[in-house]
């Protein structure tokens, strides 16, 4: 029995759902008790984590519609 390498890989969709997920869960996270990066000492600076993953996940579905 091999490994399926078909079967590992991971579309671009389903990598952007979860990063979508990770940043969420994150932010939800900095709500609770705050981070402490630069930056994310507060825990009104959560909007940080939100504005970051809006330039991420623009800037991924730009790329894809490149290639």
């Amino acid at each position: 029995m091999g490994f399926d390498r078909a079967a590992a890989r991971c579309s671009k969709a389903d990598m952007t759902k979860l990063f979508t997920v990770l940043i969420l869960v994150a932010m939800v996270i900095h709500i609770v008790k705050p981070l402490g990066l630069p930056g994310l000492r507060r825990r009104a600076d959560f909007w940080k984590l939100a504005v970051l993953a809006l330039v991420a996940i623009s800037l991924t579905a730009a790329l894809s519609h490149w290639a």
